[in-house]
């Protein structure tokens, strides 16, 4: 196990981190996820049998502090780091001209900020491993929804993932988007219900995830965006 590759995934208990996590631990690789609330992680671990190469982490994606001492953590236990994959986030599923901006500032930190505060923590790790950045977008960050904040934040996701990529090229590292329409995740707990039409698994989205970083050396796998056949726009 000790050189077995390292994953940190940010939201990994539940949804396309916890699908992520699974197949990697399946492949071998040793697994770090951090989440906001510890006994779902700890739940999570107990789930998969609380694996050896299994490593959880309380923290907000969205707190520097946080996101710092997962690395950390995650340095300490397994010794190195491949991969970081940024997918904590979550929608209010409102609108600009009609919805609660009580909501939105957590929803930018979470989705936006956390994301970039990942790759700030983890860069000096990832250059020593000529690892890959994972973020998880959205289809939402491709095209225009009506007054759609969410998708205003994954516009910024996506933004991110090509910026990040042109600085940290030359340093051997990869940049990868993952931009999913629509899956059967947590995401739509707080709509109150699923979408209509067919939708991805988050085993289906983690499939892709996985094929990403494990392309050979050398390898850039850019922008991966995976709808459901149905899904129109």
């Amino acid at each position: 196990m000790t050189d077995a590759p390292v994953a940190l995934i940010t939201g990994g208990s539940s949804g396309i981190g916890a699908a992520v996590a699974r197949q990697l631990l399946d492949l071998g690789h040793r697994v770090a996820v951090t989440g906001r609330r510890a006994e779902r992680l700890r739940a999570f671990a107990v789930e998969l049998g609380e694996p050896e190469g299994l490593l959880t982490v309380p923290g907000h994606a969205a707190e520097y502090a946080d996101v710092q001492a997962a690395v950390d953590a995650t340095l300490k236990e397994f010794g190195r780091i491949d991969t970081v994959i940024a997918n904590a986030g979550f929608g209010t599923h409102d609108t600009v001209a009609e919805g609660d901006p009580a909501g939105w500032p957590e929803m930018v930190l979470t989705n936006v900020l956390g994301p970039a505060l990942l790759v700030r923590a983890s860069i000096d790790a990832l250059k020593e491993t000529r690892g890959r950045i994972m973020l998880v977008g959205s289809v939402a960050g491709f095209i225009h929804g009506p007054g759609n904040i969410y998708g205003a934040t994954k516009w910024a996701v996506t933004g991110l993932a090509e910026n990040t990529r042109r600085q940290v090229t030359e340093w051997g590292v990869g940049v990868t988007l993952i931009a999913p329409g629509r899956v059967e995740t947590p995401f739509w707990d707080s709509y109150g219900a699923l979408p209509p039409g067919h939708l991805l698994t988050a085993d289906q989205i983690a499939d892709s995830v996985v094929w990403a970083i494990r392309q050979p050396a050398g390898v850039d796998i850019n922008t991966v965006v995976v709808r459901p056949i149905g899904q129109p726009v």
